[in-house]
């Protein structure tokens, strides 16, 4: 049986950067209340499995609007990344807010320049966000990039090269194409493993993508009208 442990009001008071709904960007929190719970199974000489979940009421140091926060962490979900000394690795922290603050999100006031096919995906995948459907944000991003790509004549048999193609044409940078890679691979662990994603993270995808449409579609159209 696993060994489980609790604390509370461990970081009651300390103040920790979250999205706000109604500030509509990050902003600083304060931890009203805090449980913290930890699993272990392990045998003699060896950890098996290993777990962390916070779960806190917090509130926005702006508009003082209240919400709860829920993270996760465990021994199985790692991830590497470049440190002082070279390559390190951590756990993956998934974190969760109620109510989402991605709920009440609009879009892109110009998404009407948007070609038929990928502005109705566009919409349909932030529906699906206003919606707490992660599975299918996660699959409708993908399917955004996918268009893009074929709207933009993009060679390559599959979506990695695709993306790649975009910088040869100058439609991306490589440091655009590399975010890009990342939300495939989100849109890949939604379509074809069901998995949902944090709000906070479909959140961030989202902006990347809407980042992307405008880059692409609506800044050179206005530019082109504006600057003859």
């Amino acid at each position: 049986m696993p060994k489980i442990t609790t604390e509370k009001d461990k970081q009651i008071n300390e103040i920790i950067d979250a999205p706000c709904g109604v500030c509509k960007r990050s902003t600083k929190h304060k931890i009203l209340a805090d449980i913290e719970l930890a699993g272990r199974e392990e045998t003699d000489d060896a950890l098996l499995y290993g777990w962390d979940n916070e779960y806190q009421i917090i509130q926005c140091q702006g508009c003082e609007t209240v919400m709860f926060r829920q993270t996760h962490t465990n021994s199985e979900d790692m991830e590497h990344y470049a440190g002082p000394d070279g390559w390190e690795a951590g756990y993956v922290k998934f974190e969760d807010y109620y109510p989402n603050p991605e709920k009440s999100r609009t879009g892109l006031s110009d998404d009407h320049l948007l070609p038929e096919k990928l502005q109705r995906i566009y919409t349909e995948t932030l529906n699906a966000l206003n919606g707490s459907n992660p599975v299918l944000t996660g699959i409708g991003l993908r399917a955004i990039i996918e268009t893009v790509c074929k709207d933009q004549a993009a060679s390559g048999k599959n979506l990695y090269a695709q993306i790649n193609s975009l910088v040869e044409q100058s439609v991306l940078t490589k440091e655009g194409a590399e975010i890009l890679h990342k939300l495939r691979v989100l849109g890949n662990d939604a379509a074809h493993e069901v998995n949902p994603h944090s709000n906070v993270q479909l959140g961030l995808a989202f902006d990347v993508v809407e980042h992307l449409l405008q880059g692409v579609y609506i800044l050179p159209y206005h530019a082109k009208r504006k600057f003859k």
